[in-house]
């Protein structure tokens, strides 16, 4: 098959996302498939890639970290004529999803949506939530996902979200898979570890908790910098080294200060893709307070490394974290303190839990993720063949 993704985000950047389209794309490539990236133009990217087009972008003006294509082009849309697509699969519900319509309804290709963004919690972004209302997010969703033919759900919980918003597409719970070689625990040594802490200012004695992602208000890291001044009663010495770059890190540098916890608190800044699994390695726990994500892709590679669990109870985490078995989950923002304390003070138990959690993604692997999607695929195309052939016979 000739495949077209289509997404706002793309490498070089790091999110989600992106780590989804291009798990997607290398493993769909594998298969014997071409996939062709269609996506925005990036200041990093100095030279061309094969099968990645580009277009025009600037700066999201609400989010600068986030690119925003500003002009479809007649002569690229005319151009993809070649590729002989056969399939049209949006990752955006934005600027460049909408071209993936554009070109799928042009040369009559199926089309394929993937559901990645909570959007209800992000209308902050867009003047605090006054321009843009949940209702308003909710709506443009349910518009968006019924112009597909299938939609992807990264979880159930988003399966679940898009029915209630009025989705009647049919939504097909697919997680994104991982590599998980890249994250696995052997691959460092303690001496690597060390030398990161050393330079973080860590001593190798210290309790560490370490969180990945973007500084970004949904993701709630206030919950785990909250925690640290009943958490440091406890284990005087502990340490959070908050991995990622975001709109709220001023916010959250404050917030340390406010509570006491400055020298407690450690902030690395955005890390390259390849060396964020050496990073996970440093947590004698990762932590993460968030419950706006489809699929967190951060504890999930957390738990590849062999890294144990610290997260707060939601959908996105069900069949994946079971509370002392594959990790550990806290109901309120309260309970995290008394809960890393615990994983923190009981390495025993809490490594087996990591097994038995790195056990149980088995099911996530890469390889299976570009499966089921292929599978859906060919289903999409059988029906539209099908649909064509009663066509005719008509």
């Amino acid at each position: 098959m000739n495949i077209g993704i289509f997404t706002d985000t793309y490498y070089p950047q790091i999110n989600g996302v992106v780590t989804s389209t291009r798990m997607l794309e290398r493993e769909l490539n594998k298969l014997g498939h071409r996939v062709f990236i269609v996506t925005t133009t990036d200041p990093h990217v100095t030279h061309a890639a094969p099968r990645v087009f580009r277009l025009p972008s600037m700066p999201f003006m609400f989010l600068p970290s986030h690119r925003f294509t500003f002009l479809y082009s007649p002569k690229l849309l005319l151009n993809l004529k070649h590729l002989k697509l056969d399939i049209v699969h949006t990752q955006t519900e934005f600027p460049v999803g909408i071209f993936g319509k554009i070109v799928a309804e042009f040369y009559k290709i199926p089309i394929v949506h993937t559901y990645h963004t909570m959007y209800e919690d992000y209308v902050h972004y867009i003047a605090n939530g006054h321009l843009i209302t949940p209702k308003i997010a909710q709506k443009y969703s349910r518009i968006f996902c019924n112009r597909a033919r299938a939609v992807v759900a990264p979880v159930k919980k988003t399966r679940e979200y898009l029915l209630e918003c009025g989705v009647i597409r049919p939504v097909h719970v697919i997680p994104t898979g991982l590599d998980f070689a890249p994250f696995a625990k052997e691959n460092f040594s303690r001496e690597q570890i060390n030398k990161i802490k050393e330079e973080l200012g860590i001593d190798p004695s210290d309790p560490v908790i370490v969180t990945v992602g973007r500084l970004a208000k949904e993701k709630s890291l206030d919950a785990l910098i909250g925690a640290l001044p009943p958490l440091r009663q406890k284990l005087p010495r502990v340490k959070l080294v908050v991995v990622g770059a975001g709109p709220m890190l001023g916010a959250l540098k404050d917030l340390a200060i406010q509570l006491g916890v400055k020298d407690a608190v450690i902030f690395t800044g955005e890390r390259p893709w390849e060396v964020i699994p050496l990073y996970y390695q440093l947590g004698d726990i990762f932590a993460m307070a968030s419950t706006s994500e489809t699929q967190g892709l951060t504890y999930i590679e957390a738990m590849a490394g062999k890294v144990p669990v610290v997260v707060k109870r939601d959908r996105s985490v069900e069949g994946v974290v079971t509370h002392g078995e594959t990790g550990y989950c806290f109901e309120r923002n309260e309970d995290a303190a008394d809960l890393m304390h615990y994983a923190l003070t009981h390495p025993d138990e809490t490594k087996a839990a990591a097994e038995k959690g790195w056990r149980g993604i088995s099911y996530l692997s890469a390889a299976r993720f570009a499966k089921d999607v292929e599978a859906l695929y060919l289903d999409i195309l059988d029906a539209a063949n099908l649909k064509q052939i009663h066509s005719r016979e008509r």
